[in-house]
């Protein structure tokens, strides 16, 4: 489908560090009680934060910060040894309240106009697989974002982050902790955030039918399987 894109541009951006590589997606929901409000913050030079887009839940685009430029919406973050993630990243909102203000399924229309913004993006910027990931998962304990409604699987189908076959069957013995750190999560002595935590940003997204921060069999076997999926 052909995008709507809609220019709404935002103050709140610098220059990228010199040399960053654009190489990760972050994908975030505005957790606001109305698209109106969201795009109003993130276009606000008080607020201090924005994304390079937003996507509504009918579909259309809103551009707020050229992807050559830094937007600020990852905050205090970490991902595969990166402190920074605003630096080489473009982030992409999605309108839905959240957790919040009563968390909702993301309709069709958005998704698919996510899709298609999605494949631009990494049409244009390296980014594998691996670093297609979630606001949860480079800040575990601070957000929840996108949540575990959220479609990965879907977007998985269409070439768009990492989701392999996970057998029902499958085991985790040979799994560690330390393993959510070769994923990219960020794990104590590097960051300041609580284990159970981690896990439980792995589970929202990639064991989303249960999110109790418990690294149960499942999950250890998910974890491995992602592991093995690596390039």
């Amino acid at each position: 489908m052909a995008l709507r894109i809609v220019e709404c541009r935002s103050p709140n951006h610098d220059a990228r560090p010199e040399g960053a590589a654009i190489d990760i997606l972050v994908l975030h929901y505005t957790g606001m009680r109305t698209a109106e409000e969201a795009l109003a913050r993130l276009c606000d030079p008080e607020a201090k934060v924005s994304a390079h887009y937003t996507v509504g839940r009918d579909g259309r685009v809103y551009r707020h910060v050229p992807e050559e430029r830094r937007a600020w919406h990852a905050g205090v973050s970490w991902w595969a040894g990166e402190r920074n993630v605003n630096a080489r990243s473009i982030g992409i909102e999605l309108v839905n309240p959240g957790h919040e203000f009563g968390y909702e399924p993301f309709p069709e229309a958005q998704i698919s106009a996510l899709i298609d913004l999605a494949h631009g993006i990494l049409s244009r910027h390296p980014i594998p697989a691996s670093r297609v990931i979630g606001h949860s998962d480079v800040a575990p304990a601070r957000k929840t974002d996108p949540g575990e409604l959220f479609p990965w699987p879907q977007l998985a189908e269409f070439g768009i982050g990492l989701w392999p076959e996970f057998s029902p069957f499958g085991s985790g013995d040979d799994v560690s902790g330390r393993d959510f750190a070769r994923l990219g999560y960020g794990l104590a002595p590097d960051v300041d955030i609580p284990f159970e935590a981690v896990v439980s940003a792995f589970q929202r997204h990639w064991r989303p039918s249960k999110v109790d921060g418990v690294l149960d069999d499942e999950t250890a076997y998910r974890l491995g399987a992602l592991i093995s999926a690596l390039p």
